[in-house]
């Protein structure tokens, strides 16, 4: 297995910066609440299950972002009310490494929240945001692309990359990146503009999608932490705003309380179409054509992928049984 590279030395002269994972683990995974309560027998999130082998999703997706990253470089945004879950498999990780939200509040806070806590002590960091319920099937190869995509940050330090999956049908499920037509742009790791998005489209809209080159959005997501900060600040000033003057007291034991008060104001934001989508202009997109790849969202998308891996999990004879 590939290890952990070490990230110093130098790119066309300058310096490289540090590299950092956020896991994003706090959403509910609600789709697939009835599938995971089968499997565990209790009400714990999609993260926390085992579900396609005897590790859960969220420490799949740890070994997978260690291949890239080291291990002290990676957070995890959670949410408090999961502790039982989490505080096992995270045992061996340090508190400051450990984003708590009071509440589930959407991508677009649990994002952010995070940004606030990585830019107190690395500002100046590329960091890489990975959902924590995704499936690859080469581990090793999509952390080289993502190895490639910061790369292409830190000779443009002002980009933010995502990968984007070369599709294997015309999905309706998912959301779809729409590249800029470049005379690269069918090649594998290459990098276009981004032109626009399509959150779920109709069947016949896939299909062209597909057949016009345009890419499964991963969400796997790589820029400059003052960048990211950068979209928040134009596309959601209020919230910004009040995460930046209470930012003093992270790190403090006023912390928790400070942001509790922040998510009792706020609503359910979602990354993708409050900040994403209003930034497709100032976007990149990473052609990831080696990797196979599913969203284990709902149970069907589960199933499929493990009748693809050829895999009879235990839980699956169980409630066959």
């Amino acid at each position: 297995m590939e290890q952990t590279k070490e990230f110093s030395g130098f790119i066309g002269g300058q310096k490289r910066s540090e590299r950092v994972a956020v896991i994003l683990a706090g959403g509910e995974g609600s789709r697939l609440k009835s599938l995971t309560r089968s499997i565990v027998g209790d009400d714990r999130p999609k993260q926390f299950c085992p579900i396609l082998n005897d590790r859960t999703l969220l420490d799949e997706t740890r070994r997978r972002v260690a291949l890239g990253i080291k291990p002290e470089n990676t957070y995890f945004s959670l949410t408090e009310k999961h502790e039982r879950f989490y505080k096992r498999q995270l045992w061996n990780t340090r508190a400051g490494q450990l984003i708590v939200q009071p509440e589930n509040k959407g991508t677009a806070p649990a994002i952010l929240y995070s940004l606030m806590r990585l830019a107190l002590h690395s500002p100046d960091a590329t960091v890489a945001f990975f959902p924590s319920d995704h499936y690859f099937s080469d581990d090793e190869a999509f952390m080289r692309n993502v190895a490639s995509a910061f790369g292409a940050v830190e000779l443009d330090p002002g980009s933010i990359v995502l990968l984007g999956i070369e599709p294997e049908k015309a999905e309706t499920s998912y959301g779809w990146i729409e590249p800029a037509q470049t005379f690269f742009g069918e090649v594998s790791r290459s990098i276009s503009r981004v032109n626009r998005f399509w959150e779920k489209p109709t069947v016949g809209v896939a299909k062209r999608l597909m057949a016009e080159g345009s890419l499964w959005n991963s969400f796997v997501m790589i820029g400059r932490v003052d960048t990211f900060l950068g979209m928040f600040r134009k596309h959601l000033p209020d919230m910004f705003r009040m995460f930046a003057a209470s930012s003093q007291l992270f790190g403090t034991p006023q912390e928790m309380a400070v942001v509790s008060s922040i998510y009792a104001w706020i609503n359910d934001i979602n990354f993708s179409t409050e900040v994403l989508e209003r930034s497709a202009s100032e976007l990149l997109v990473m052609r990831v054509g080696d990797v196979a790849w599913s969203d284990l969202g709902e149970p069907q998308r589960v199933l499929g992928t493990l009748q693809g891996l050829g895999v009879r999990a235990e839980w699956m004879q169980a409630l066959a049984a």
